[in-house]
């Protein structure tokens, strides 16, 4: 189905919105991929926040000049699906997972802080934890010192305590 004028200048905003928003975009082949699983790979990737959506390349191309994903436009080419977030690793974990069970689903290239990514780099940039397991691992590395040096206190509190008796 074509789309009017107007119709490509909406798509072309709603794109630039979420592009402006972006830290990471990846971009897949699906062909062959019955309806059933991209419906499951579609709301996979609602629930961890990306913009996936299948588009018109020529429409992307629009959407991405004058950002930092503007080198991603020579690698538009052919049905892809676009995955797009604002969460570093979360389109291409996204879309990672499902290639890994998939084999019809081609991770044919992504960005990524202003670089385009091949498909290497985008598995590379999907075994990176998230934000929030980071910050978890973090913490922890932090309080471990806190936490061993109260063991210690409390032990040598215990044995002057037993000495005592």
């Amino acid at each position: 189905m074509a789309l009017n004028l107007q119709e490509k200048q909406a798509v072309v905003a709603e794109v630039s919105a979420q592009v402006a928003q972006a830290q990471t975009i990846v971009v897949a082949e699906y062909r062959g991929i019955p309806v059933a699983e991209i419906t499951t790979l579609r709301a996979n990737a609602r629930n961890n926040g990306v913009y996936f959506h299948v588009l018109k390349n020529t429409l992307v191309r629009r959407a991405v000049q004058g950002t930092p994903f503007e080198g991603l436009a020579d690698t538009l080419v052919g049905p892809l699906v676009y995955s797009i977030s604002s969460d570093a690793v979360a389109a291409a974990k996204v879309v990672h997972e499902f290639a890994r069970t998939n084999s019809k689903l081609v991770i044919k290239a992504g960005a990524y802080n202003g670089k385009v990514l091949d498909a290497a780099a985008v598995a590379a940039l999907a075994s990176i934890p998230s934000k929030e397991v980071l910050l978890a691992q973090l913490l922890g590395v932090m309080k471990s010192p806190i936490t061993s040096m109260a063991i210690v206190l409390n032990a040598l509190s215990e044995k002057k305590a037993g000495a005592a008796a």
